[in-house]
């Protein structure tokens, strides 16, 4: 833009002091001649204040970008967030998870945008107002098919209340509602499911006919795949709430949650072994992914704004991890191929090796989960994520 050379620099210079323009008819004394000296001395303060910015380097002010060189700075217009973005307002549920999920978010802007003020506002959702409820009950009792953790949110977002909605991935429909955009996902936690027990039980030594609580079909058809003696029992509630049912009176005999959530509250330590409760000491059993597949974007946080919301996704968009991004994409499509929910007894694990996106799927009969599971495996380069999903949704 700004990047001359030296002898175009004297010429610009020339041009700008009016050594052009003042020719010798008006070198005589007189009007004109105090005019082209009016000129001379104005186009010399523009060329100062020209020079002085262009040295500028490594500096930030006002919201502006400046680390980049005054010569390059129409390519950072383009490639720095518009930090004329003074407010941001992030929805979020109420859960102890979802607040901890949305203080995390708030962080990462903070340190990116520290004149940024960031707001934050919490909204009920459909599946938190109605506990009473199976998730399987939702699209006839609370005519919520889909989305139950977002719509709220998302209505939000739709009337301007809130800027961005920060969520937990896997509660996110594959098949995005119109005029949203998932902006960014933040570095991915643990994958893995977690059985909880009060004694050091494994799947393999959980007692004959063990209740085992849960509030996911995917988790329920892989566990009865591989004990099909199991009792299941749903269960809600936030993950302390769920911790809890193997203790009391009539405890169950394990619960499974996500890894990432106990990680992200401070309940499973670091060894990954042991849940540490109010002041019980629990068994935590962390699954191998490879035996026990994950839901397509467990561990992941999203964040999602309004499709057409420029700033704000510019702002978002700067958090986004590209790794987490490809492989929660290819999870994520492989449910959108299969018209899946995130309630559809479907296991999704995928990893990056050698600059390739593994994925393997575990498929089971929604309408009878008692039939052998489909299991497929394939892989892609890491940018192809899409078209890794759609040869997998291929081979089924």
């Amino acid at each position: 833009m700004m990047s001359l050379t030296t002898s175009s620099m004297r010429a610009g210079r020339r041009t700008l002091f009016g050594f052009v323009g003042c020719s010798k008819r008006a070198s005589s004394p007189g009007r004109g001649w105090r005019s082209c000296m009016r000129a001379i001395r104005l186009r010399r303060r523009i060329v100062r204040k020209w020079i002085k910015a262009s040295s500028r380097s490594d500096r930030r002010r006002d919201g502006i970008c400046h680390h980049h060189s005054f010569a390059s700075r129409l390519v950072c217009v383009k490639s720095c967030p518009d930090m004329s973005l003074e407010k941001i307002t992030l929805g979020t549920r109420g859960s102890e998870l979802a607040l901890t999920q949305t203080n995390m978010v708030t962080a990462e802007l903070q340190t990116a945008f520290p004149h940024l003020r960031i707001e934050r506002q919490i909204i009920q959702t459909s599946g938190d107002k109605r506990q009473d409820l199976r998730f399987s009950e939702f699209s006839d009792v609370a005519q919520v098919d889909k989305g139950i953790f977002i719509k709220e949110l998302e209505i939000a977002l739709e009337n301007g209340q809130i800027d961005a909605a920060v969520h937990s991935l896997k509660d996110v429909p594959s098949d995005l509602a119109a005029g949203f955009t998932i902006a960014a996902v933040l570095p991915r936690a643990a994958i893995e499911d977690v059985l909880v027990t009060a004694q050091p039980y494994t799947l393999e030594t959980l007692p004959k006919g063990a209740r085992v609580g849960t509030s996911s079909v995917r988790r329920a058809a892989q566990l009865k795949f591989l004990r099909p003696d199991v009792q299941i029992v749903e269960i809600r509630g936030n993950v302390p709430t769920r911790v809890k049912k193997v203790l009391g009176d009539q405890p169950l005999d394990a619960v499974m949650l996500a890894a990432a959530g106990l990680l992200r509250l401070g309940l499973l330590n670091a060894n990954l072994s042991r849940i540490h409760i109010d002041t019980h000491t629990l068994y935590g059993l962390v699954l191998d992914p490879v035996t026990f597949l994950p839901a397509a974007g467990q561990g992941a946080i999203a964040i999602e704004c309004r499709a057409g919301d420029a700033a704000s996704i510019q702002a978002i968009r700067s958090l986004n991890h590209a790794e987490t991004e490809s492989r929660v994409t290819a999870e994520r499509e492989f449910l959108k191929i299969l018209g899946a929910g995130c309630q559809t007894p479907v296991g999704a694990h995928t990893w990056i090796k050698d600059g390739r996106l593994h994925m393997a799927v575990r498929v089971f009969n929604e309408a009878d989960l008692s039939a052998q599971p489909v299991e497929r495996e394939a892989h892609r380069p890491v940018h192809e994520a899409k078209q890794l999903a759609a040869d997998l949704a291929g081979m089924l």
